[in-house]
């Protein structure tokens, strides 16, 4: 949840950044947020959710 959590915000922050840029208008971050809202709750949802915590993973097993 945690992961999750965080890459929510961190989605959100780029998203205020682009749309106040310019370079993101208001419509286009619209639909990508109900894409977005509607793709989790799709069947593709769990192995979207895999991938993304696999990758979670393999960055947090790097070690420097």
């Amino acid at each position: 949840m945690a992961i999750s959590l965080s890459v929510v915000v961190l989605l959100g922050i780029i998203m205020v950044v682009m749309i106040r840029s310019g370079s993101l208008k208001g419509g286009p971050s619209i639909v990508a947020v109900l894409f977005g809202f509607f793709l989790a709750s799709s069947g593709m949802a769990p192995s979207i959710n895999r991938f993304l915590t696999s990758i979670a993973d393999t960055i947090n097993d790097i070690s420097f």
